[in-house]
Formats: C-alpha cells, structure tokens, sequence
C-alpha cells in the first residue's frame, strides 16, 4: 500500500501549483494517464481535463491556497483525506473531503464532496 499522507501531499501540492509546466509535471508523475476527477461543480478526464480544473479554480481563487485538514487515511488502494481552501492564516472558508482510487501508486480517479461552501462561491 501507498502511504495515505503522501498521496494526499502530492494532491495539495498540485492543485497549488501554479507554474503550467510543473503542475503537468505532478500530473504525470502521481497521476495515470487515464485519471479521472469529478465532484458536484466539475468533472474532468485525463491530464488534460485535470489540469484544466485546476488552472480554472486557480483563476477564480487568485489569493487561496488548498492545505490538508485532520489526517488522510485509507487502506489498499484507496485513500481519504479533507481538505481546506482559503487565504493564508485563516480558516478556509471552503472544505471538502476527497476519495481517491489508484492504480500502482498513482491516483487513478477522485470523487470529491464539498462539504462547506459559502453562498455566492
């Protein structure tokens, strides 16, 4: 089994990411090519449809930064960790806990829940 804690890192680290070159680079290391993410906002399919959700949420959040909340656990090939967004040294307005299956080591598709958004977001 892969450590929980570092595939969940890995995850935070790309979706704050913000060089296009180095996020495909995470991509494609910690992701297989066939990955799939969906969650209740957005839905997305291989490195290119990830990437792409993530260069929209850092477009529309400019300031916010996505760090882990509590501890990410899993057992086999599947891993559970939360999540926060939000400016630097507040409490993230917005949270949610992702699912991820993977394959090898790598993730191989998300289910996310978001399970605090404020209105308007």
């Amino acid at each position: 089994m892969t450590d929980p804690i570092t595939i969940a890192r890995r995850y935070i680290d790309l979706w704050n990411e913000r060089a296009a070159d180095r996020r495909r680079e995470l991509l494609s290391q910690n992701w297989t090519a066939d990955a799939s993410y969906v969650d209740p906002l957005m839905k997305g399919d291989g490195h290119d449809g990830v990437d792409a959700l993530i260069a929209g949420v850092q477009q529309r959040f400019p300031d916010f930064k996505f760090k882990l909340i509590g501890e990410p656990n899993g057992y086999g090939d599947h891993v559970r960790f939360s999540w926060g967004l939000g400016p630097d040294g507040i409490d993230s307005p917005i949270k949610g806990t992702d699912f991820a299956v993977l394959k090898d080591g790598r993730i191989r598709s998300i289910t996310g829940f978001l399970d605090q958004v404020p209105a308007g977001t």
